[in-house]
């Protein structure tokens, strides 16, 4: 009597879920501020096509590593197919931009393709762990929110102001994350690289701001960061994810703020 092949289950939460948590509030961040800012079903339409693309990239990348190796693993076909349903909802979601925008909104998108092109190419190489691959992930997901004020009639200075100031965020908050991460490992890691990250944020929204691209809370919401990292540096190091939730904390505040001073 012939033996039956053993079933390998693969839990789907594995499969099915963003096993990055601090890509969380770099998806969601443009998506409130886009909704605060302009509030159309549009915008809505749009936010359901980030969330549904943040969700597809987990399986997209699992399917996309084992075609690259040549192999199918018992998760092969269920990372296709999560990757399947997630886009699909996301189509759904740009078509109902497309017909309810009051304006054309597809630029940011556009200009974040090849951004989008470098992170697709370190999940596929299993290297999304890298510095580029997450400050570009970061920076085209910024892009949604200038999608979202463009549908809702938003001035382009302004919309392209929301992708500035999320970036200026991103930029700064990914440089001192990596750095509590090291030290939390028992690293020794110099501060300067954290600090330089987010004075060249704050330079960057202060000539957005002069330029009336940027409203000026965005500034300060994003300058505090100066004097926190200061203060947590000082600081023992705390696990990675007491990181993650200050951050999103932290990217939330530069959320509200930049809406008041843009709807003020």
């Amino acid at each position: 009597m012939t033996a039956q092949p053993k079933t390998v289950k693969v839990p789907l939460k594995t499969v099915a879920l963003p096993n990055e948590h601090g890509g969380w509030g770099f998806t969601l961040e443009p998506i409130v501020l886009g909704l605060l800012v302009a509030p159309t079903l549009a915008g809505l339409g749009l936010g359901i096509f980030a969330l549904a693309a943040f969700f597809t990239r987990h399986p997209l990348k699992l399917w996309l590593a084992d075609v690259r190796k040549g192999k199918r693993f018992p998760r092969t076909p269920i990372a296709g197919r999560f990757a399947l349903a997630y886009g699909t909802i996301g189509v759904l979601g740009l078509l109902l931009a497309f017909l309810r925008a009051e304006g054309p909104f597809f630029w940011p998108l556009l200009a974040a393709l090849p951004l989008i092109a470098i992170q697709l190419w370190f999940d596929a190489h299993n290297k999304s762990r890298n510095l580029l691959p997450e400050l570009a992930g970061a920076a085209a997901m910024g892009s949604v929110a200038a999608g979202i004020g463009l549908a809702g009639g938003l001035e382009p200075s302004l919309a392209l102001g929301l992708w500035l100031v999320l970036a200026a965020r991103a930029y700064a908050a990914i440089h001192y994350a990596r750095t509590q991460v090291m030290r939390a490992r028992g690293l020794a890691v110099p501060f300067r690289t954290a600090y330089l990250a987010e004075a060249v944020a704050i330079g960057v929204l202060l000539l957005g701001s002069a330029a009336g691209w940027v409203p000026w809370p965005s500034v300060l919401a994003v300058g505090l960061l100066l004097p926190f990292s200061a203060y947590t540096f000082a600081r023992p190091p705390v696990p990675a994810r007491v990181v993650g939730w200050s951050q999103m904390a932290f990217g939330l505040l530069v959320v509200l703020l930049t809406a008041l001073g843009v709807r003020a």
